[in-house]
């Protein structure tokens, strides 16, 4: 880690459509690694006129609290509220047990807040970085999670997903009553926005790599549906309504190109489809059923559910398409793989030991390790940094997420206030 001048970050992603503060989902550390870095993030100064907008350092210090890998000061245990470097004592923060320091100042500027912070490795006695960011005023929540995706790769080295959001199907209600709505929210659950609602199923929400549309399925015609929707307007425009199953839509890394389970043909197998077109091109055709594919990084490859071996397990196969290979043997069966950023690992169910738990393969080794100790653990979806994979379980018989590390150190519990959610996907930074 390396001294830097004050950088300057615009935050195009805080022109989306802001929502309301208030969290749908209630987020818990569970578990989190032995040894947790011990950081303190001052208040931030305000400099304008009234009550600051938000409180930033609040937030921040909430987000790495929850990322399991920091162990946050009280500010109650604070020796000072430094507004500048120049306040920077490596001493007085080393006596309270803190390794690194976050300090920041906010004051509005053009027509914005201009959030300026600076974090400190305070046993290097080092000032890491300072960096400025103009944030519109009704949206300082994304830019604290900015702050802390910048804080975050400061202190690790690896990129922060806090501004990230992730997608998810709520369900409330019973028999005739039941209703099922495609929810979106900040990555701490805060901010939700409900995008449509359906007195019939929806599932498989997955993001465009732009962070601007849905793909999902609903059954609101009675009958399976691919739909794609607008985040921001939410303009929707049903894209697969073939004869039979319309499932497991994802989109590929370019944007172009949908891969989704089709059966018009008879069997569930899995079909490429290009955006622009309609053209639809089949991947993999057998008697088995093929579900569930997964996009490597590169889009040269699919990851997939099928059953012709007998019991449902992850194969892979090369696109435009090929002879399927086999990647999951430790498992009575195994499917809904999800494929790490870096393309080195895949996430997928493993059934065995009397429940479904998620299991990392890490495709170089073949190194099979169980994340998870649920009962009833599915729908696993990568953070767009790699870092976490947040999947739907079960406790006490309710649907709730959960989001364990890429190591399965950290374990975090997302549950509603109210009603049951299932089917979460990550957005892409």
């Amino acid at each position: 880690m390396k001294r830097r001048g004050l950088q300057i970050w615009f935050l195009g992603v805080l022109m989306l459509v802001a929502g309301q503060a208030a969290a749908v989902l209630e987020v818990t550390v569970t578990e989190g690694v032995t040894g947790a870095i011990p950081v303190a993030v001052a208040p931030f100064a305000w400099d304008g006129v009234g009550s600051p907008p938000e409180d930033v350092a609040q937030i921040v210090g909430a987000n790495l609290a929850r990322s399991g890998l920091f162990e946050v000061l009280p500010r109650q245990a604070l020796p000072a509220a430094p507004e500048s470097p120049d306040g920077f004592l490596a001493e007085s923060w080393a006596a309270v047990g803190a390794e690194y320091l976050v300090i920041g100042r906010k004051r509005p500027e053009q027509g914005q807040i201009l959030i300026e912070f600076h974090v400190f490795d305070v046993l290097a006695n080092q000032r890491l970085g300072g960096f400025r960011i103009p944030v519109p005023p009704d949206m300082m929540r994304r830019g604290a999670h900015r702050v802390s995706d910048i804080v975050y790769e400061e202190i690790t080295g690896d990129k922060g997903a806090f501004s990230a959001r992730i997608a998810y199907v709520g369900v409330a209600g019973e028999g005739d009553q039941r209703r099922f709505t495609l929810e979106v929210a900040d990555s701490d659950g805060a901010n939700p926005r409900t995008l449509f609602r359906s007195s019939e199923p929806l599932m498989s929400p997955d993001w465009s790599p732009d962070g601007r549309d849905l793909v999902y399925v609903s059954f609101e015609n009675r009958r399976s549906e691919v739909f794609r929707q607008n985040v921001e307007t939410g303009a929707r425009e049903r894209i697969a309504a073939f004869k039979g199953i319309n499932s497991a839509p994802v989109w590929s890394p370019d944007g172009r190109r949908i891969a989704l389970t089709l059966s018009r043909e008879g069997t569930a197998n899995i079909y490429v489809l290009e955006l622009a077109s309609g053209e639809l091109t089949p991947v993999v055709r057998s008697n088995a059923i093929d579900t569930e594919p997964a996009w490597s990084p590169d889009g040269d490859s699919l990851y997939f559910t099928s059953d012709r071996a007998g019991s449902p397990q992850v194969y892979q196969v090369r696109l435009p398409g090929g002879t399927p290979q086999r990647l999951t043997f430790e498992a009575t069966s195994a499917g809904a793989p999800t494929v790490s950023p870096d393309g080195k690992s895949v996430v997928y169910v493993h059934a065995g030991d009397g429940g479904l738990r998620l299991a990392r393969l890490d495709l170089d080794s073949r190194r099979v390790t169980l994340l998870t100790r649920g009962r009833y653990d599915k729908s696993p979806s990568f953070a767009p940094n790699g870092s976490m994979v947040i999947y739907s379980t079960t406790d006490r018989g309710r649907g709730i997420l959960g989001s364990v590390s890429r190591d399965g150190q950290v374990h975090q519990r997302l549950a509603a206030r109210s009603g049951e959610v299932r089917e979460p996907a990550w957005s892409p930074l």
